[in-house]
C-alpha cells in the first residue's frame, strides 16, 4: 500500500467485519521520539489466540471469499522495513487492538496519506458504528468522536455526501493546525 491511511482503512474494514460497534483509531507523530505510532482498537468479536499467532501469515484469513489476507502482513512488513513493529492483542468476545510503529526519519516509512479522507469515508460508510479518531503531534491532541457528531446532526444522516465532505475538511484543518502549533 502506498500510504499509512490505506493500511488504516484496511484494518478498520476488518473491525467492521468483526461486528464492532465502536472503533478507535489513533495516530501519533512524535519528533522527539522519532516515531509514528498507530493504534486501532475495536470491540468486535475478537480472535482466538491461535489466530492471533498466525494472522501475519498472508495465507491465513478468516474471510471465506478468498484464501489470502494481505492487510496485516503488508502492514507488518512496512513497519519492520522502517525500523518499527506491529503487535496485535485480541480476546474472543472482547475485541482486538493493533499497535504499529514506524521510525519517522526512515526512508522506508510511508507517508500518512489522506488520513482525513479515509476517516471521513469510513465514518460515512458505516453509520451504525461509532468511531473515535485521535491525532497527536508531539504535545498537541485532536480528537473526533462520531457520537458527538451524530448528536449535533440530529436527524441529518452522517451518510450525506455534504456531511462527509465537511467532516473530511474539519479533520484535515484540525490536523494541520496541530502540526503548525506544535512546540517541539
Amino acid at each position: 500500500m502506498k500510504d499509512l491511511s490505506l493500511h488504516i482503512l484496511d484494518i478498520v474494514q476488518n473491525s467492521t467485519r468483526a461486528q464492532a460497534s465502536l472503533v478507535e483509531i489513533g495516530v501519533e507523530e512524535n519528533t522527539e521520539t522519532n516515531l509514528i505510532s498507530i493504534f486501532i482498537k475495536d470491540n468486535g468479536t475478537g480472535m482466538p489466540p491461535e489466530m492471533v499467532e498466525q494472522v501475519s501469515d498472508p495465507f491465513v484469513t478468516s474471510r471465506t471469499t478468498r484464501k489470502v489476507g494481505m492487510g496485516i502482513p503488508l502492514f507488518k512488513q512496512s513497519a519492520e522495513q522502517s525500523g518499527g513493529h506491529l503487535n496485535i492483542f485480541s480476546e474472543l468476545g472482547v475485541g482486538t487492538t493493533l499497535v504499529v510503529t514506524f521510525k519517522l526519519d526512515n526512508i522506508d516509512t510511508p507517508p500518512l496519506g489522506d488520513l482525513s479522507g479515509v476517516i471521513a469515508m469510513t465514518v460515512s460508510g458505516n453509520p451504525n458504528i461509532d468511531f473515535i479518531f485521535s491525532y497527536k503531534y508531539n504535545n498537541l491532541l485532536y480528537e473526533f468522536d462520531t457520537r458527538e457528531i451524530k448528536q449535533i446532526l440530529g436527524n441529518t444522516p452522517i451518510t450525506e455526501p455534504k456531511i462527509a465532505a465537511f467532516l473530511r475538511d474539519m479533520i484535515k484543518e484540525n490536523v494541520e493546525e496541530i502540526k503548525s502549533k506544535s512546540t517541539l
